[in-house]
């Protein structure tokens, strides 16, 4: 080993260290802990040692902001391989939100500290975002119909995420994972082709980061499980997976056959049909015979009423 290369070993271990340190002073005490003193105390430097590597502490926060993505970015990769977008996409949620959610320091910091710590973060975002843009224009005027316009989407999906496994910018790799499903959306129909994609993207991260933010800020929230607030969201923005409609449907079946076998046992004396009360009609054959007497239908007959008379009168007898 020469000593140049010794020489640059022992310099980006030494930067190595100043970001772990920086790193375990942020978790541990917030962002506003953070000091270039603090950091050289705890790897036992000068400070002046420090700013050979880092002009200040917020080129630190950056690279710390850039650390974040890279992580965040590790747990988008493996989801490329889901085949439906809308799928894809609602696991791109859930894996965003359980980032903030584990890393809540980190997240701070990338979101909720400085926005020039953002930008830094995503500073080849916007680039991301043109090109992604120019290349679904020109898709869209080459196609001819939606499954021609779905298999060149396909392609140019595969492609990008072959791309953003060795992208030097993480958060704009990140950034671009999720407009490629969004694009996929999108020329097949299931979102406005009227809408550029950069803005659902940003709407959908907004979405996402709101529900972060939330958590990590007010003690209340949420009141119901946040996989179920996450859930509801990302049903909201994509529709119900094709699991949910069916199990709903089903329930209703089995509740509408439930409500039908117990519909004569559960109702009223008034609500059951009455019994005909109807005489019936003798066969030909019985007809010359007297029917039975029906008590609720048939006539009462008044008996004849005997006239009373009152005592004889007394006859005279007969002179002779």
């Amino acid at each position: 080993m020469g000593i140049a290369e010794r020489k640059n070993r022992q310099k980006q271990a030494l930067r190595e260290r100043i970001l772990d340190a920086a790193r375990s002073i942020v978790m541990r005490e917030g962002f506003a802990a953070l000091s270039m003193r603090k950091i050289a105390d705890a790897i036992e430097y000068s400070p002046a040692t420090l700013y050979l590597h880092f002009a200040s502490r917020d080129e630190i926060a950056q690279a710390l902001c850039a650390e974040g993505y890279a992580q965040l970015l590790e747990t988008f990769v493996p989801l490329t391989e889901i085949v439906d977008p809308a799928e894809r996409l609602k696991a791109i949620g859930r894996a965003y939100v359980a980032f903030g959610v584990a890393h809540p320091e980190t997240y701070r910091l990338i979101f909720m500290e400085d926005p020039s710590y953002t930008g830094a973060a995503l500073g080849g975002a916007a680039a991301v975002l043109a090109a992604g843009n120019a290349a679904v224009a020109a898709a869209d005027d080459a196609e001819k119909s939606a499954e021609k316009s779905a298999e060149k989407s396909a392609e140019k999906s595969a492609e990008s995420n072959a791309a953003i496994t060795s992208a030097d910018d993480p958060g704009a790799a990140a950034l671009q994972i999720m407009i490629t499903a969004l694009d996929e959306l999108k020329a097949t129909g299931r979102l406005s082709a009227s809408m550029d994609v950069a803005v659902w993207a940003e709407a959908f991260w907004a979405t996402m980061h709101g529900i972060v933010a939330l958590k990590l800020t007010c003690p209340v929230f949420p009141t119901a499980p946040l996989d179920t607030v996450v859930s509801l969201a990302l049903d909201a923005w994509l529709g119900a997976s094709q699991a949910a409609p069916q199990a709903a449907r089903r329930a209703a079946q089995l509740r509408g056959a439930a409500s039908t076998v117990g519909a004569g046992h559960g109702r009223s004396a008034d609500e059951r049909p009455a019994l005909s009360t109807a005489p019936s009609i003798a066969p030909a054959s019985e007809q010359g015979s007297e029917p039975p007497a029906s008590p609720s239908r048939s006539k009462s007959v008044k008996a004849p009423t005997k006239k009373t008379s009152g005592p004889a009168a007394k006859r005279k007898p007969v002179s002779t």
